[in-house]
């Protein structure tokens, strides 16, 4: 197998560090022991290159081959099926871990992500806004934590699913906003715990530390 190149900022501010969706594909990366290097692009430009292979001037993209890849989404499910570390081979864990991979981007970071850039804001005030998406999160996490207090993981094992999930929720988390959500933090703490996101973590934030 050719390596693969995963290609993110090569500069953050600090409150984004730690949060970066690079960080989701280092981490399916180490999970799946696939081979690969970092590459960057300029946090303070948008070249025509880059906006060849994300048009909406974000990261991360991948590169396989031929292949360019982007939303971090879809380079998991690649990803996933490069390995069944990362996408169960069996039919039915591989449906359970799409339709959870689907779930975190479409129902709980359509919800996490506006509450998560309020707090980033300071707009978090007594406001029918506020009110409204805080709200909106309490119930997506509401129906998420009987789930996660039956289940180790999202497809029964460990999965592109989780990596997702728990991305989001640790966002959540980072503003004390699963305070009443014990189940979501247990998973968190599982999920966190393990070699392979605390090899990705420690090189994200190494990578953007270096350019400082």
């Amino acid at each position: 197998m050719s390596t693969l190149i995963l290609t993110t900022f090569d500069w953050v501010p600090e409150l984004p560090r730690g949060f970066v969706r690079d960080l989701r594909i280092r981490w399916a990366l180490e999970e799946a022991g696939l081979p690969y290097r970092v590459e960057s692009v300029p946090f303070n430009e948008r070249s025509a290159k880059h906006l060849s292979h994300q048009p909406f001037g974000q990261v991360p993209w991948l590169i396989d081959g031929d292949l360019s890849i982007f939303e971090s989404g879809a380079i998991l499910l690649h990803l996933g099926s490069l390995s069944d570390t990362l996408l169960p081979a069996d039919p039915l864990h591989r449906s359970k871990a799409i339709e959870w991979l689907f779930a975190a981007l479409n129902s709980v970071e359509m919800a996490s992500l506006p509450w998560a850039l309020l707090n980033f804001s300071g707009d978090n005030g007594d406001t029918p806004a506020w009110k409204f998406l805080d709200d909106f999160l309490k119930l997506r996490l509401e129906r998420l934590e009987p789930v996660l207090a039956q289940h180790e993981w999202l497809a029964d094992t460990f999965s592109i699913a989780d990596i997702v999930m728990v991305d989001v929720l640790r966002l959540v988390d980072r503003f004390d906003g699963l305070q009443a959500s014990p189940a979501c933090r247990h998973y968190i703490a599982r999920a966190v715990a393990r070699p392979a996101f605390v090899k990705a973590h420690a090189d994200q934030m190494a990578h953007f530390a270096a350019a400082d």
